[in-house]
């Protein structure tokens, strides 16, 4: 149907020319309630969007979640749709994201072919992992329950529309780490007569190093990553403070605890054997997102049924995605789409040139609404 891939194309456009960043989507949140309702759907708005399509006599409920922020970047792509927000730009592809499933709730809408809820569930603030975890302590999920969740991402590089996911875990996490050592700076000339925390660090930042390649096992994929050396030093001057920053991407939340345990046990003992004061900020911003193997049986078959090339064993993706929160309240499965391989559409997500592929997103609507059918289907 050209003319329902061409009004895809122009929503995804204006979402792409209109990007907000993370909890102050206002005018996006406004946009994709303005389309639920005009669709006929029944809408609620908080911190996020929550559209509700019921049919047929089923309590059966699944959830599909799509996200709608964008990013602090400023666009380099000239074409007539690039982002009119200086410094703010959708280079992730989340307005190609929520233009999917805005397409799937039409479909659903237009021919109820189901039997049960489906709960389209538009997130806010994916990239800081915050916005999953908001509208559950708002109780989206105690308001709107659901037996399944689903979400997606698309994937430059990979031939458009290819589906690709697998039981288990789907994204590592990602955890942040603050360092802070204080001693006592000084002349460089003199380093005995103080206790300058440029060394200790330096030890640090190696020493962090051997907890993945020898207290964890090889397999694990682990990754602790110092961004970040930060002191009060000058030319001249020894430092009294110094601090450490850094992040640690784990696949397994036994693997991150362990990261945590040793990293706080390294950074202590180097600290007294330095006679230096130490402490250690670690706080998870996302969880590994882990998929249920039936909900990844699901997505495999939909792609199937929709002729679409499909992996079911791929491997897991180093980057996180705060769908994980959804997915560790109910069982759910979160999928790969292909973007293509070519031009804007195979450039690195979070890239100042990329962009969503259009070609994506009336395949993509239709996935979801065979998901759903598939999950909830009618009675003879």
């Amino acid at each position: 149907m050209a003319d329902f891939a061409h009004r895809l194309q122009a929503l995804r456009h204006e979402f792409h020319q209109n990007p907000e960043l993370g909890f102050q989507e206002e005018w996006t949140k406004a946009r994709i309630a303005r389309h639920l309702r005009d669709l006929g759907i029944e809408t609620h708005e908080g911190i996020g969007v929550v559209g509700v399509l019921r049919a047929g006599n089923s309590h059966k409920a699944i959830g599909i979640r799509a996200d709608f922020d964008a990013l602090p970047i400023t666009e380099l792509n000239e074409f007539a749709h690039r982002s009119r927000n200086e410094g703010v730009m959708h280079a992730c592809g989340h307005d190609g994201h929520t233009t999917m499933l805005l397409g799937a709730a039409e479909l659903l809408a237009k021919s109820p072919e189901f039997d049960g809820t489906v709960v389209l569930l538009f997130q806010p603030n994916e990239e800081h992992g915050l916005g999953a975890q908001a509208m559950i302590d708002e109780g989206v999920l105690r308001n709107f329950p659901i037996d399944e969740v689903y979400g997606l991402h698309n994937l430059p590089g990979e031939p458009v529309g290819r589906v690709s996911t697998r039981a288990g875990v789907i994204c590592f996490s990602e955890s942040l780490f603050e360092i802070t050592i204080n001693g006592q700076g000084g002349h460089a000339s003199m380093p005995q007569a103080g206790r300058e925390t440029m060394t200790p660090a330096a030890e640090l930042v190696l020493a962090l190093q051997t907890i993945v390649s020898r207290k964890l096992p090889p397999s694990s994929g682990a990754v602790v990553s110092v961004t970040e050396f930060i002191t009060d030093g000058q030319r001249n001057v020894l430092p009294g403070h110094t601090l450490l920053k850094g992040e640690v991407r784990a696949a397994a939340p036994e693997h991150r605890k362990q990261v945590e345990t040793h990293l706080r046990q390294i950074a202590e003992g180097i600290g007294v054997s330095h006679g230096v004061d130490v402490s250690v900020e670690f706080r998870t911003e996302f969880i590994e997102a882990i998929n249920d193997a039936d909900a990844a049986s699901h997505v495999i078959e939909a792609a199937r049924t929709m002729g679409l090339e499909h992996d079911g064993a791929r491997p897991s993706m180093t980057f996180s995605e705060d769908f994980a929160n959804f997915a560790a309240q109910v069982p759910g499965c979160f999928l790969l789409i292909g973007n293509g391989t070519e031009g804007a559409h195979a450039k690195p997500l979070h890239a100042a040139d990329y962009d969503f592929n259009d070609e994506l997103l009336e395949t993509g609507a239709r996935f979801w609404a065979e998901l759903a059918k598939q999950r909830l289907p009618k009675g003879k």
